[in-house]
């Protein structure tokens, strides 16, 4: 089940709140819980096994962590590797043994040989996002960093909680903890995230979908030209930003229905003046996530300047990694770690701490719009296709091949896409948070408005699921 249905939203949803704050508070993680599974299972059943087992070895894991940190320091050290290992174990079995088998492959045919058969495992939708979820509140156990959890439902709810089970943001268990055991109802927080929900639900199915149309179309050219290759380029930009940003709204959004608070994904990140900002500003769960997993414990930039920029690469590419089983998302992770090192190079070298111009906000993002060929592209030849075709060495304008196929409300859309992405370096607040003052104002008509035209387009065309369950 997914959110950008007449499923989810006129039977799921609807059901599940009614009886959300009809049952006294002490029942709600047991409610969120079974809600969260039946949520989940929808899709398959086996895989909700496979969710509750992680559930199940985390928890044991962080008890034994827990009960050992003090008496026997090593003892609650094995418990956490044999908890961390045992989750990564899941991750690399389900998204990349595939992968795996077809680059052996590859290597024995590039020899001379067969290669072999293997089965294909099927990718469990948002298992990477609920593992790294898993080894989150290990770690945090461990250090100290939040306390384990003393009932089997909390960290359960926590794990599986279904606003954003699938598509993240990665929560940490530290900051959900408390809010299981209390946190705050009223009806200014509900609209607050009603409206929240509806902004993510527009931006999904009025304005990433519309964008996926035409970057469907021009990736799948075999010559695209100067003219289809930008844009083609620029609508996936849209659309990968419109799309993911806009599932964090609505789990956000849900969350703030159901009384949480979860942290902000997304802050503006196409109006970044670096690459190193725009890592700040994107995905935010993940990038903290790698920073303190991951970046930090290699020894961060405490251990000499060259360490620091292999620290970066191997970072962003396992960043890469995680977000596919493909060479091209390898590359595409390498690619910001080469900048970030080089970024990181040049200000070093000229002692650069100021904040950098405004201008600097085009090349960056020509920076990243270049990154984004390779995260779409099927492979490398049709990521060379697309890139020569930006550098105009395959032609100019549009072909008439390619005109008919191109609506002129999907390419509208596109420079509304555009001009909203640009939008807050005129304006600083976010729009939606106006939603949390009391009252009605013309913006939360604007919403509903935008959010029925939703309904109606989605009523009347595919599914469509989010980018990022792939992940």
């Amino acid at each position: 089940m997914i959110f950008s249905t007449t499923l989810f939203v006129f039977l799921f949803l609807p059901i599940f709140l009614l009886f959300y704050y009809l049952i006294p508070f002490r029942f709600r993680s047991y409610w969120i819980l079974t809600a969260s599974f039946v949520f989940y299972g929808w899709w398959r059943m086996d895989f909700l096994f496979l969710l509750a087992s992680v559930t199940v070895w985390t928890y044991g894991s962080g008890k034994g962590i827990a009960a050992n940190t003090e008496i026997n320091p090593k003892r609650a050290r094995g418990f956490l590797i044999a908890g961390v290992a045992l989750n990564l174990s899941v991750l690399a079995y389900f998204k990349y043994f595939n992968f795996g088998v077809r680059t052996l492959n590859s290597i024995i045919q590039a020899a001379g040989g067969k290669g072999f058969n293997a089965w294909e495992v099927i990718l469990p939708i948002g298992i990477s996002f609920y593992l790294f979820q898993a080894i989150s509140y290990l770690v945090d156990v461990y250090r100290k960093d939040a306390f384990p959890a003393t009932r089997y439902i909390d960290l359960a709810a926590y794990i599986s909680l279904f606003p954003q089970l699938i598509a993240g943001p990665i929560l940490r268990y530290k900051d959900i903890a408390p809010q299981l055991k209390k946190r705050e109802h009223s009806f200014e927080q509900f609209s607050a995230g009603a409206l929240r929900f509806m902004l993510g639900f527009s931006k999904k199915v009025l304005i990433a979908d519309s964008n996926g149309i035409i970057a469907d179309l021009m990736f799948g050219l075999d010559t695209p030209t100067l003219a289809e290759s930008w844009i083609g380029v620029l609508a996936f930009t849209a659309q990968i930003y419109f799309d993911f940003s806009g599932y964090s709204d609505m789990a956000i959004g849900l969350g703030r229905m159901m009384g949480f608070r979860f942290k902000e994904n997304f802050d503006r990140p196409y109006i970044s003046r670096s690459i190193t900002e725009f890592w700040r500003r994107w995905h935010i769960s993940l990038s903290s996530w790698l920073r303190d997993y991951l970046y930090i414990p290699l020894g961060g930039n405490r251990k000499g300047v060259t360490r620091t920029y292999i620290n970066l690469m191997i970072v962003m590419f396992l960043g890469g990694l995680w977000h596919g089983a493909a060479w091209t998302f390898v590359v595409w992770g390498a690619w910001h770690g080469i900048l970030l090192a080089g970024e990181r190079y040049i200000r070093n070298r000229r002692g650069q701490t100021e904040e950098r111009s405004i201008f600097s906000i085009f090349p960056t993002m020509f920076l990243v719009i270049t990154g984004w060929v390779l995260f779409r592209a099927d492979d490398f030849t049709n990521a060379l296709s697309v890139l020569k075709g930006m550098a105009g060495l395959q032609g100019i304008g549009i072909s008439s091949f390619v005109l008919w196929q191109l609506p002129m409300t999907d390419l509208f859309t596109l420079l509304v896409a555009m001009v909203l992405v640009f939008i807050p370096l005129l304006i600083k607040e976010r729009p939606y948070f106006f939603a949390v003052n009391a009252g009605f104002k013309p913006a939360h008509g604007a919403m509903f408005l935008f959010f029925l035209l939703s309904i109606i387009r989605l009523s009347s065309e595919a599914y469509s699921p989010f980018l990022y369950f792939r992940f």
